[in-house]
């Protein structure tokens, strides 16, 4: 059974058409097929198209799902082929649109190697790293079989480790062509740069023996240190001391840019990670730099580097425990203002050594003492909170001996929350320390900034280092979504560039939640569902993206990205 259409020519030349359904029967005395119409639905310019439709609609529920795709392509189709493109293709267009590509290439070409196969690697490894992480073995099949990358169809683990090699080998001539580019496109503001460091630990029981520094820093400070992946022993901020680790600096703009990475030996010091990376900036030619890093960079030996050349810094320091010029910031009495809803500012000048003010000709060290009344309230409720335990925890401590006494404070090196609060008496007995307790009212809600800028006010300090948690997020999303760790590699060379491609793809994620004010992780489930779809057909092999969301219009378009093409590839079948 079948739609035909006849056609009929008046005597004035004009031709009508009309529609008939159809079906064919043998001729008893011939045996040849004859069409004998079962219905007429009259002139075809006339006819009811909706209702065609909902005939065939109607007709199509019996049909089962391969009989009705089979009967609207005229043959049957055969899907091939499923890849996920969307998520692979946006960070392709916004790595073009930084020039990444582009400074890749050109600096393998003029090392002779295969430049754009080369940029393809490196770009597929650090997508890898943004949309399913893993080591660089699963990278090659990732690519292979479950994802569409232009101009990359796979490659081989050899392949891998050689564009990992390249990058490292190229990475200040690349990291300064990417740094150029990006700053122009994003017209980043580069005058205050975020500084700040982590490790990441090795499942391992003894350390690397072989990379140790190869310039010491000597008393002089004029020492530099070299980047090196070693795994070493040191302090651990992720609190696993008891493994190798190695260190990871970063510098970041006050948008949360990252604009460069480095890695260090595990021991290495912050005074001197901070020399190598001020060091490494001033050759991007940057016209100011104020540096902004938190309590761990707040040594004496790194405000008098950061200050060479003109240069400046802003940093923390430590409320508790603290020098004698912090502390007589903290001491001086004055009147706060208030800059924000939520936020209080009041500048000190301290002489150097905390004995006045500066006005006697010695240079003044300049504070700002900042104040959040509500986090003033929750510290007060947290310290609330656990002095009612320890008097809880010290009830009936009188009648303890006194090795249980030593015991019980022993256990509490661990808590130092409630060890702050307790103190014992010269004949040894515990109790509440309410000194302790009114020195830690006085610091209730406050963060103390110290700075070498005389130009900057106290409002742009303290929003400048509440911006330092753009770092941070930057550690969160490398260590959760970006994998940082476990790292697959034991060569020192290749633990390094494995962290440059973490920082490629952080730089990729950072201007995407930028562009769409969303997460990355919105972002990326959302682009997961466009796929790219290969189809046969008896005309050949197409190969066809998914119909695009609202959504997925919503992300490129904050992106001033073009759609993707409905069809990427055909194949005309051989005869």
């Amino acid at each position: 059974m079948y739609l035909r259409e006849t056609r009929r020519t008046n005597r004035d030349g004009s031709v009508v058409a009309y529609l008939q359904l159809a079906h064919n029967e043998r001729h008893p005395d011939t045996g040849s097929p004859v069409a004998k119409v079962i219905h007429n639905f009259g002139r075809a310019e006339k006819v009811d198209r909706d209702a065609l439709a909902r005939l065939v609609s109607s007709i199509s529920r019996f049909l089962t799902p391969e009989q009705a795709i089979s009967a609207a392509a005229g043959a049957e189709v055969e899907v091939l082929d499923s890849r996920h493109l969307g998520g692979a293709w946006t960070l392709d267009r916004v790595w073009e649109q930084l020039g990444i590509g582009t400074a890749i290439r050109r600096v393998a070409a003029g090392r002779r190697l295969d430049g754009a196969g080369v940029e393809r690697v490196v770009f597929a490894l650090v997508a890898q790293r943004a949309l399913e992480p893993g080591s660089k073995l699963a990278g090659t099949k990732w690519v292979a079989q479950r994802v569409a990358i232009g101009g990359c169809a796979g490659f081989s683990e050899d392949a891998a480790y050689a564009a990992m090699d390249f990058l490292l080998d190229a990475l200040a001539e690349i990291a300064g062509e990417i740094f150029g580019s990006v700053a122009h496109l994003l017209n980043l503001d580069l005058d205050i740069v975020f500084v700040d460091t982590t490790s990441t630990y090795f499942e391992l029981d003894v350390p690397d023996e072989l990379a140790q520094l190869q310039d010491t820093v000597e008393d002089d400070e004029v020492g530099r240190p070299v980047e090196a992946g070693s795994r070493a022993f040191g302090h651990s901020k992720d609190f696993r001391a008891d493994l190798p680790q190695v260190v990871i600096a970063m510098a970041v703009t006050r948008d949360g840019v990252p604009v460069r990475c480095w890695t260090f030996p595990g021991n290495t010091a912050d005074t001197a990670i901070i020399r190598t990376v001020k060091d490494d900036l001033a050759g991007w030619n940057l016209r100011r730099m104020v540096w902004v890093a938190d309590r761990g960079f707040a040594s004496a030996a790194n405000r008098a580097y950061l200050t060479r050349g003109g240069g400046h810094y802003i940093h923390a320091e430590k409320l508790r425990n603290t020098n004698s010029e912090a502390a007589a910031a903290l001491a001086r009495p004055g009147r706060y203002r208030t800059v924000a809803g939520n936020l209080r500012v009041k500048e000190v000048a301290v002489a150097p050594g905390g004995h006045g003010d500066g006005d006697d000709g010695a240079r003044a060290q300049r504070f700002v003492v900042c104040h959040n009344p509500e986090q003033a309230d929750r510290d007060a409720a947290v310290r609330e909170r656990l002095v009612a335990h320890l008097k809880t925890l010290i009830v009936g401590s009188d009648g303890w001996t006194g090795r249980r006494r030593d015991e019980f404070l022993g256990s509490l090196k661990t808590k130092p929350g409630l060890r702050r609060y307790l103190r014992r008496t010269g004949g040894g007995l515990l109790r509440v320390d309410a000194a302790a307790i009114k020195r830690e009212a006085h610091l209730d809600g406050k963060w103390l900034l110290r700075t070498s800028d005389a130009t900057l006010t106290p409002e742009d300090l303290a929003a400048a280092y509440k911006q330092l948690l753009q770092v941070e997020r930057g550690w969160r999303d490398m260590k959760g979504a970006l994998a940082l760790r476990p790292v697959f590699h034991y060569r020192e060379d290749r633990i390094r560039s494995h962290v440059q491609l973490c920082w490629l793809a952080l730089l990729l994620l950072r201007v995407i939640e930028n562009a769409t004010g969303d997460t990355w992780r919105n972002t990326r489930q959302e682009l997961d569902r466009m796929h790219l779809v290969t189809l046969a057909t008896p005309h050949g092999h197409v190969a066809q993206r998914s119909t695009l969301t609202a959504a997925q219009k919503t992300i490129l378009a904050a992106l001033n990205l073009p759609e993707p093409p409905r069809f990427f590839d055909f194949t005309a079948p051989s005869n």
